[in-house]
């Protein structure tokens, strides 16, 4: 969450990012916040003054009865009664105003950066970079789910059968297509100095909280309520929740982690094209890459993973696109954020793989995600980032489509060695 820091000192940065974001009442929220603190500032400053009072009286209490003033020590101790109850009400409006600024800060998205372009949503994501070849395919080239079905790779019915829609089963080379791009994105992302996390897959609502699915997304997140926990969204989730409440030293930095999970969403499902097969599940398997880093170096942290999630598209041999994402379609929490896209030839259209996101202070304001710095021991809030590197299903999808020829589907060179064959036919 931002920082009172930021809102007070930054007032109108604050509101202009915010506006940026489209968040709707935003100065209304950012004056209401300063009030509350200037509430419970007041208050503070009240106490002060009443416990310094008190101070002096409980001295001349002890000097009245040394006098044998007695009249004059009962009176003193009247006083002192009268100010234990003012710093109790005190201390009880202190209190209030600031579970009433942690409630509502809990509400206001982090704001963006300069870089990020201004727009209301997708459409106005800015193309920064176009990569790979277009794809050659034979005539009526045909769509993943139909593909899936013809080399019984994936069974959409059993899932259903099984559990609901969205929750495929893989089998055969579907299977091992999967497996093997787990290891791949595995065994690329430990190449580029990353150390494997293998996290739970469900967390607690202060994990949640922390990294700002809650309570911005509980309606997107699978709740277990008789424990009161939540199955992961990402991966993010568990590995960036490792460093809530700790203190680092800078030298430990940047961390950088990676973890393969299941990934659980209850999306709103729409329908036709843009949700059927794999383009849209409730269950789907990730890789995702986290860093904690200080600010001074969290956006080389940011343009090192962007580095990274191409080269795995350029290793597979997808054609791909990278977007900056603008204000109104980025999400809650990130302060930046750029989208990887694979081209689907079969479906002509493009499909979300990964988003790598820089995320400033605001997680780690939320965690308690701190540093101590080397040189003057200040303690500092770190600077977190993710990314997907990569999500499954869509990768499967554009491979099987991208990759269909007329004797089959043809395995790219560098997943080669994870699958064991280099044709589904």
């Amino acid at each position: 969450m931002l920082t009172l820091k930021q809102i007070t000192e930054q007032t109108d940065k604050v509101i202009a990012g915010l506006n940026k974001k489209h968040f709707n009442g935003a100065k209304e929220a950012i004056e209401q916040v300063i009030n509350l603190d200037k509430t419970r500032r007041a208050a503070q400053k009240q106490k002060d003054a009443l416990a310094a009072e008190m101070n002096k009286l409980s001295k001349q209490i002890g000097a009245y009865f040394k006098e044998g003033n007695k009249e004059a020590a009962e009176a003193a101790k009247a006083q002192t009664a009268d100010l234990k109850e003012n710093i109790r009400q005190l201390d009880e409006q202190m209190t209030n105003a600031e579970q009433q600024i942690h409630d509502l800060l809990l509400t206001i998205p982090n704001i963006p950066y300069d870089l990020v372009p201004e727009g209301t949503g997708a459409e106005d994501n800015l193309v920064v970079k176009m990569g790979g070849e277009q794809t050659k395919l034979p005539e009526n080239p045909l769509p993943h789910w139909e593909l899936a079905k013809k080399y019984d790779l994936i069974d959409f019915d059993l899932g259903v059968k099984i559990t609901g829609a969205g929750f495929p089963v893989y089998k055969g080379k579907g299977a091992k297509l999967q497996r093997a791009l787990i290891n791949f994105f595995l065994d690329r992302a430990q190449e580029a100095g990353y150390r494997e996390i293998m996290p739970p897959t469900v967390v607690n609502a202060a994990s949640g909280y922390g990294t700002g699915q809650l309570p911005d997304k509980e309606g997107q997140m699978y709740h277990c309520e008789v424990d009161d926990l939540y199955l992961i969204p990402t991966a993010e989730v568990p590995v960036t929740n490792i460093y809530r409440d700790v203190i680092l030293d800078e030298a430990q930095l940047p961390i950088k982690n990676c973890a393969y999970t299941e990934c659980f969403r209850r999306e709103a499902g729409s329908y036709g094209k843009d949700v059927r097969g794999l383009n849209r599940l409730h269950e789907f398997s990730k890789v995702e890459i986290v860093r904690i880093d200080t600010p001074e170096h969290s956006q080389q942290s940011h343009d090192e993973m962007l580095a990274h999630v191409e080269s795995l598209l350029v290793a597979l041999e997808l054609p791909y696109r990278i977007l900056r994402l603008c204000g109104g379609d980025m999400s809650f929490t990130a302060a930046i954020c750029y989208d990887f896209e694979v081209y689907s030839e079969a479906q002509q259209r493009w499909l979300e793989v990964s988003s790598v996101s820089n995320f400033d202070t605001y997680q780690a304001n939320r965690l308690k995600c701190r540093y101590r710095t080397d040189e003057d021991k200040q303690i500092r809030l770190c600077h977190t980032l993710n990314g997907s590197a990569l999500a499954l299903p869509r990768i499967v999808a554009a491979l099987l489509e991208n990759n269909q020829t007329e004797r089959g589907i043809h395995i790219p060179a560098a997943l080669q060695p994870y699958t064991g064959f280099e044709w589904i036919d």
